[in-house]
Formats: C-alpha cells, structure tokens, sequence
C-alpha cells in the first residue's frame, strides 16, 4: 500500500498496557481489524483469526529477517521441518518425561511452603519454566539463570522494538547453543541421548540440519516455554487463590483439572499475539489490507469472543473447548502443546496435592505482565 492507514489505536499506550484484556475486548466490539504501526493490522474477532489460520496460502507465517523453525515456514519448508519436530512431542515420550517433570515441581514447591508468602512469578513460575526446559534438552543446571534472564532480556527489547538488543540477544542464545552442541561433538558416540543430541543427527531433504537450524529450533522452543509456560502457571495459580470453592473442588476432583485449565487460559491466555504477512490483496472485517501488509492475530480477544463463548469471561467447566485457539489451528497448532499440557497438569496436582490453601496476600496484589507478556510481572501468594 502506498499511503499508510491512519492509526486506529495504539498498542503501546498507558490504557492497553496496564489492561490488556478490557483494552483487547473493546477493540473487538469498536474495530475488530484495527490498524496501528507497532502491530499493522491486528484482528481481535475469532472468525477473522481462525480464517487467517486456515489459509496459510494467503496468509504466510514467513514474518521475520531470522530463520524461525518451523513455525516461521510455510509449506513446503514447514512441512518437512515440522514432520521431524512432531515425534519429540508423542504421547509415549510425555509419558517418559512426566516422572522429571513432576520432581520439578514437587522440590520447588516443597521450598515454598517454609516461607510466610512467595512471589511466586520468579520463585515459582519462571523457575520451573526453566527448569523443565533444560531438563526436556539435556542442559546443567548451571543454565537456569542465564536462560532466565535471557528469557526477560528478549521479552524487554521486543516491547521497546531495539534492534540492536534483539541481535545481540539472538547471538546470546546462539553462544549457549554452541557450548551445548560442542559438549556433544566432542562427546561422539558417548554423548548424553538426550534432545539436543539428537537435533544434531536430524535429517531434512537427505541431509543432516545446519547449525542456525538447529539454533532456531531450540531458540523457538525455549522462548514459548520459558515465556508462555511461566506466564500460564501464574494465570492458573491466581485465578484459584480467589476462589476457594474452585480450588477445593480441584483439590477433591483433580480429574477435572484437565478441562479447568483450559478454561481459565481460555479467559486469560498467556500468549498475546503472532503475526502472519499478507501474499495477496485481501478484504477482512471490512477492511481492505493489501499485499505485503503485516497482520497481529490477538489471541487473547479471539478466545472472549461472545460470538463463540457464551458468557465468554465466565468460568464453565462444562464449556466445549474444541474452538479454544490456546494452542492455535490449522498447520501451524503448536506441536508442543503435549508437553504444555503436561506441565501444567503436573504443577496443578502437585501444587493442590502439597497445599491445603493457596490465598492471595493482603494488601500486596499482583501486577499485571505488558506486551509482549501476559500473565503477572509479580503475583505475592500465601501457600499453606
């Protein structure tokens, strides 16, 4: 397009970022494809997000300078990139991790419970983010608190558009992945059989993945788990400290967590938005976006759409979830949703299973998390 759209809002503004749900909702009502120059066109309507995912032809995933594996693909390069990240997420290798997974959990939380109140983003949630991702790719200890704060680095320089942060964050983490690949290298056939081992004797198109392949893949997978997962813990964990009729109920029924967590993250998603380029001229919500046009699929509108959810910020545990885009649709759903869905099953039993009582603190309330976050920047908890 030859003329920029004027600025329908401003995703940076005071009044978004201190609310991002009621600011996201009324813009779905007002403008449900609004333009702005942070985002380009964002669509806050399910029916307009889910049509964009469904047609990958018109709407490419190929968004950013940096090779992004495989989600940043389209067909045919998604496809064959994909088809050897699926088999790290099967149901018999969820099954094989969840002993480490629950440890995890169970020694974090056992710590808490000595202390009078935990905040429990940092001392929790981003913890075992962390952990559970250097455990699920064969990394030390020792790269906990580098991954931590890498993790906040990315997150801070993405809200504030820094360039130069962003590439000097990219060569951080590829620096982590060389050390790792190199203890692997060397190691030769008496290398730890772990993830990371094995992304080095991936194959795509009859050749073994390059270096910056590998370096994409684990840089994707850690930013969604150190970055979603910590957010979707705290947003689960708070949602039941102020209401003590569904915690008890979760704690005498933990076969209904399953379905309470997809509910509460359906209110509150943990994942704000991603991004897709326009190949075509295209009309969506009576807007007429042309090619080359960068569009912003806000997850957290699409799934407190009233149009889809009756009631939509209303809590039914009964609700159906088969139109909950929490994991996204069509080609690119997010493979690692197994083992989300394992992480936080797991921290839910264990946390309900070790406390008899998770409460907010008087007169310390939480604060909200700001773009590209969700979720609580600090969330004060009493765990008894």
């Amino acid at each position: 397009m030859n003329d920029m759209p004027q600025q329908d809002w401003d995703p940076k503004s005071a009044t978004v970022l201190c609310d991002q749900h009621k600011a996201y909702d009324e813009m779905r009502e007002r403008c449900p494809v609004a333009y702005s120059d942070f985002l380009g066109w964002s669509l806050f309507a399910h029916e307009d997000i889910v049509r964009v995912l469904n047609d990958p032809d018109t709407f490419s995933n190929v968004v950013s300078r940096h090779l992004s594996v495989p989600n940043g693909m389209d067909p045919p390069e998604h496809t064959e990139f994909r088809g050897i990240i699926e088999p790290y997420f099967r149901p018999e290798r969820m099954e094989a991790f969840e002993p480490q997974c629950r440890k995890i959990a169970a020694n974090l939380i056992q710590s808490l419970l000595e202390r009078d109140k935990v905040e429990f983003i940092s001392e929790f949630a981003q913890e075992f983010a962390v952990r559970v991702q250097c455990t699920f790719l064969g990394w030390p200890a020792d790269m906990y608190e580098p991954l931590r704060l890498w993790a906040l680095k990315n997150q801070q320089a993405t809200l504030a558009e820094d360039r130069a942060a962003m590439t000097k964050i990219a060569v951080e983490f590829e620096s982590y992945v060389d050390e790792m690949l190199e203890v692997r290298r060397a190691a030769g056939t008496q290398a730890s059989n772990d993830v990371t081992t094995s992304l080095l004797h991936q194959r795509v198109w009859d050749r073994l993945l390059r270096k910056e392949e590998i370096v994409s893949v684990l840089r994707n997978w850690t930013v969604g788990e150190i970055g979603t997962i910590s957010a979707a813990v705290g947003i689960l964990v708070h949602y039941i400290s102020e209401r003590a009729d569904l915690q008890q109920r979760l704690r005498a029924q933990p076969s209904l967590l399953s379905g309470a967590i997809e509910e509460i993250l359906r209110i509150h998603g943990p994942l704000v938005a991603n991004r897709r380029i326009t190949l075509r001229p295209v009309e969506i919500g009576g807007q007429k976006i042309g090619a080359g046009e960068r569009i912003s699929l806000i997850w957290i509108s699409a799934n407190r759409d009233d149009r889809v959810f009756a009631n939509s910020g209303t809590f039914q545990l009964e609700r159906d979830q088969s139109s909950n885009l929490l994991y996204g649709a069509g080609i690119h759903v997010c493979p690692g949703a197994p083992l989300a869905r394992l992480e936080m099953r797991v921290v839910m039993e264990e946390l309900l299973a070790r406390t008899t009582r998770i409460e907010p603190v008087p007169d310390s309330p939480p604060t909200g998390a700001v773009y590209p976050a969700s979720g609580f920047a600090t969330l004060p908890l009493r765990l008894r």
